[in-house]
C-alpha cells in the first residue's frame, strides 16, 4: 500500500513535471493552493483524457491483429478510435491552457520589460476570448442539431461519431474558454477589472445558455426570442453592410493577412488563437455572421482526419522509450561503429541518432536524450566541445526526415499526400544526411587529431572496450525489432501509418519492460506528456486549417498560384523561391504553422510544374515534400531562433553558452544545404525508393 501511495502522489506531480519543460519560463505556473473551480476541472480533464492515448493504441493494435492474424476486421475500431482521440485532443485544451503551454513565438516577448509583456497577455487573452465565443457561438449550433437527429456515420458499424465530434468540439472550446476567462480574471490585481471580467463572464454564459435553451424551447417561447434578439444584433452589425472588402484585389488582401499574422504573433500569443481570430475575422468580413460556420466546419472536418491519431501514438511512443532509458544501452551497444578510428564515438553518436529517429519520429526528445546520454560521454573522453555539440544537434534533428517523422504526416495531411510514400522518400536523403556527418567528422578529425581520441585511448580512458555484452545484444535486437514492427508494418502496406503507430506503442511498452523499466508512473509521465503535447500542436493545427480553408475560399489559393507561375522563372527558380519564403518564415515561425500555411499554397503550384521539372505529377508533392521537411530541418538548427539549439542547451552544462551551440552547428548546417540541393536536382535520391516499391 505504501508504493502503491508513493506512485499515486507522483503521478499528481508529473504534470507539473512536464510543464515546467514544455512551458515558457516567462509564464508563471498557478500552484495548487490557489486552484479554482474551473482550474480543477482543467487538470482532472487534461489528466483523465491523457488516459485515452493508450487506449487508443490498444484498440489500433486490436484492429491489426484481428485484421492480419485472424482475418476478421473490425467494424468499430476505426470511429471509436476517432473519438477517443478527438476527445483528448479537445478536452485537453482547459489544462494546456491553466499550464500556459500554448505554442507561441516569445523571441521578443521575452526581450521586452514585465510592463509590457503584461499588456500583450492581456492583448492575447482578449483575443483568444473573443475568438472563442464566437467559435462556440456557431459551432453550438451544429453540435445541438446533431444531437437532436443523433447524427451517424453512415458507415456499416454506424456510430454516432460525427454528433459526438462535434460535441467535444464544442465542449473543449468551452473548457477553453472558461480556463482563459479565469486566466484573464487572475492577471489583474484591481477588483473593479476582475469585477468587469466576472461581469463579462456571464454574460457569455447567459448568451451560450440562451442559445441552448432557445434550441429546446422553440424561437416563439421568451427563451427563444430573447435568443432571437441577441443573434438579431449580431446580424445587424453585418461589417458588409459598412465595407465591403470585395473591392480590393486579393494581392492587398493577401498582404493584409500575411502583415496581421506576422503581427499578432510577435506579442507572443499563442499561435492557434492568430490563426483563429484572423480566419474568423476574414469569414465575418467576406460573407458575414454566418460565415463563421465555415470556422466551425473547418475545425470540426480536422477531428475527422484519422492519419492525424499516427502524432499522439508516435508522440506517446517516444516518451515511452526516452523514459525508459534507452538510449543509454543504443548508445553502449552501438560501440560497435566507432571502430579503431578517431572520432569514432562521434560516428557512433550518428548511428544511435539514427536508431532513435526510426523509433521515435520526434526531434526534441531525441536531441535531450542524446544531450543527456552522449555529450557527457564526449566531453568525458576528450572530444573537442563545438565537434561534440554540432554532431549530437544535427543528427538529432534527422527525426523529422528519417521515418516515422511526425513533420512528414503533418505535411502529408497538409498536402494530401500517401505519408507511407513520404516515409520511404525520407530514408535515403536521411541516411545521406548521415553519412554526411559522420565523414565529416572523420575527416576532420584525421586532418586535426586533437579533436577527438582514438578507440584505443577510448578504451584507456572508460577502462573498458568495444565489445557487445548481452546486455547490449538484447538493447540492439530490441531497436530493430520495434523499427521494423513500425516502418516494416507500412513499407509492406500491411498496416497504415496509424496503426503502425499502434504497434509501435505497445512496442515501446515491451522495450520498457524487458529493461525493468515500465511501471504505473513511468506510463503516467508519459501519458501527460504527450496530452500536454499534442494540446499544444492540435489547437494550432485547428487554427491553421481553418484560416488556410476560409482563405482558399476567397480565391487566395488561386492568387498565389498564379503568383509564381507568373514570375517568369523556369520551374527550379519557383523551387529556389519558395525554399527561400520557407527560410524566412522559419526565422520566426513554428514549423507546424509553416506547414499548413504554406503547403497547401505550394503543393498544388508544384504538381502543375511537374512536367517541366520531368517528373509525374503525384511523384512531384512526394519530392517537394522532401524538399520541405529538409527546408524545415535546417531551421531547426539555424541560429538565432534554431529549436534543436536550445533543446540541446536546456540538458547542457552550464559552460556551453547558447553562441558556441550556435557557432558549432554551422558547418552542419552547410551539409544540410548540400544534401537539399542534391535532392533538388537529382530527385531519384528521394524517389527511387518509393517508385521501387510500388512498382
Amino acid at each position: 500500500m505504501g508504493q502503491m501511495s508513493e506512485q499515486i502522489q507522483t503521478t499528481g506531480n508529473i504534470a507539473d513535471a512536464v510543464d515546467e519543460v514544455l512551458s515558457d519560463n516567462s509564464h508563471q505556473v498557478v500552484s495548487r493552493e490557489r486552484y479554482t473551480i474551473i482550474d480543477h476541472l482543467s487538470h482532472f480533464s487534461g489528466l483523465a483524457v491523457s488516459q485515452f492515448y493508450i487506449l487508443c493504441g490498444a484498440v489500433t493494435l486490436f484492429e491489426v491483429i484481428s485484421r492480419y492474424v485472424f482475418h476478421s476486421p473490425t467494424q468499430w475500431a476505426f470511429e471509436v478510435v476517432m473519438v477517443l482521440c478527438a476527445s483528448a485532443w479537445m478536452l485537453s485544451a482547459g489544462y494546456v491552457t491553466l499550464k500556459q503551454s500554448h505554442i507561441g513565438i516569445t523571441v521578443f516577448y521575452i526581450l521586452v520589460g514585465e510592463r509590457t509583456r503584461w499588456t500583450l497577455d492581456l492583448f492575447a487573452m482578449c483575443v483568444g476570448v473573443v475568438a472563442l465565443y464566437l467559435l462556440i457561438a456557431d459551432a453550438a449550433i451544429h453540435a445541438l442539431a446533431a444531437v437532436d437527429m443523433v447524427e451517424r456515420a453512415g458507415s456499416a458499424f454506424n456510430s454516432p461519431q460525427p454528433m459526438l465530434l462535434k460535441s467535444v468540439l464544442v465542449v473543449g472550446c468551452t473548457i477553453y474558454l472558461a480556463q482563459l476567462l479565469v486566466n484573464l480574471h487572475r492577471h489583474f490585481a484591481n477588483p473593479i477589472l476582475k469585477a468587469l471580467v466576472s461581469i463579462v463572464s456571464a454574460l457569455i454564459v447567459l448568451r451560450l445558455a440562451l442559445v441552448v435553451a432557445g434550441h429546446y424551447m422553440g424561437e416563439t417561447s421568451t427563451i427563444g426570442e430573447m435568443d432571437m434578439w441577441f443573434t438579431g444584433i449580431g446580424e445587424s452589425l453585418d461589417p458588409r453592410e459598412f465595407y465591403d472588402v470585395r473591392d480590393h484585389s486579393i494581392g492587398w488582401i493577401t498582404i493584409v493577412i500575411v502583415a496581421s499574422l506576422v503581427l499578432l504573433m510577435m506579442t507572443g500569443m499563442p499561435l492557434g488563437i492568430v490563426t483563429l481570430i484572423v480566419s474568423v475575422i476574414c469569414a465575418v468580413l467576406f460573407f458575414g455572421p454566418k460565415g463563421l460556420y465555415l470556422v466551425s466546419t473547418n475545425a470540426f472536418g480536422l477531428l475527422e482526419k484519422y492519419p492525424l491519431v499516427a502524432v499522439p501514438l508516435f508522440v506517446l511512443m517516444a516518451s515511452i522509450l526516452e523514459r525508459a532509458g534507452i538510449a543509454e544501452d543504443l548508445f553502449d551497444a552501438m560501440s560497435v561503429f566507432a571502430g579503431n578510428l578517431r572520432g569514432g564515438v562521434a560516428v557512433q553518436t550518428v548511428a544511435v541518432a539514427v536508431v532513435l529517429a526510426a523509433m521515435s519520429g520526434v526531434m526534441g526528445g531525441e536531441i535531450v536524450m542524446l544531450g543527456l546520454v552522449a555529450l557527457p560521454q564526449m566531453l568525458r573522453l576528450g572530444y573537442d566541445r563545438k565537434l561534440t555539440v554540432g554532431v549530437i544537434c544535427a543528427s538529432g534533428a534527422l527525426a523529422t526526415l528519417i521515418p516515422p517523422s511526425i513533420v512528414m504526416i503533418v505535411y502529408g495531411l497538409s498536402a494530401d499526400v500517401g505519408i507511407g510514400d513520404l516515409f520511404l522518400a525520407g530514408a535515403a536523403p536521411g541516411l545521406m544526411l548521415a553519412t554526411f556527418y559522420a565523414a565529416y567528422v572523420l575527416i576532420r578529425c584525421y586532418f586535426t587529431p586533437s579533436l577527438a581520441p582514438t578507440a584505443k585511448e577510448v578504451a584507456e580512458r572508460s577502462g573498458g572496450d568495444a565489445t557487445l555484452s548481452s546486455h547490449r545484444k538484447t538493447a540492439v535486437a530490441l531497436c530493430l525489432v520495434l523499427i521494423s514492427s513500425v516502418l516494416g508494418s507500412i513499407y509492406l502496406g500491411v498496416a497504415s501509418v496509424t496503426e503502425a503507430a499502434g504497434v509501435g506503442v505497445f512496442g515501446a511498452i515491451a522495450v520498457a519492460a524487458v529493461r525493468n523499466r515500465f511501471n504505473w508512473g513511468l506510463l503516467q509521465t508519459a501519458l501527460a506528456g504527450t496530452m500536454n503535447t499534442v494540446g499544444t500542436i492540435i489547437w494550432l493545427i485547428l487554427g491553421a486549417v481553418s484560416f488556410v480553408g476560409i482563405y482558399n475560399l476567397i480565391g487566395g489559393a488561386e492568387f498565389m498560384r498564379s503568383l509564381f507561375t507568373g514570375m517568369g522563372l523556369p520551374a527550379i527558380g519557383v523551387i529556389f523561391v519558395m525554399m527561400g519564403i520557407l527560410v524566412v518564415l522559419g526565422t520566426f515561425m513554428e514549423w507546424i504553422a509553416i506547414v499548413f500555411i504554406t503547403v497547401p499554397v505550394f503543393a498544388p503550384v508544384i504538381v502543375d510544374l511537374a512536367p517541366e521539372l520531368g517528373l509525374d505529377p503525384a511523384w512531384a508533392a512526394v519530392w517537394f515534400g522532401v524538399l520541405f521537411v529538409m527546408n524545415i530541418q535546417i531551421y531547426f538548427l539555424s541560429p538565432p531562433f534554431g529549436p534543436a539549439c536550445f533543446w540541446l542547451k536546456s540538458v547542457a552544462p552550464p559552460e556551453i553558452t547558447l553562441q558556441e551551440i550556435f557557432i558549432a552547428v554551422l558547418p552542419f548546417i552547410v551539409l544540410q544545404i548540400i544534401g537539399l540541393l542534391l535532392v533538388m536536382f537529382i530527385p531519384d535520391i528521394a524517389l527511387f525508393l518509393p517508385k521501387l516499391l510500388n512498382g
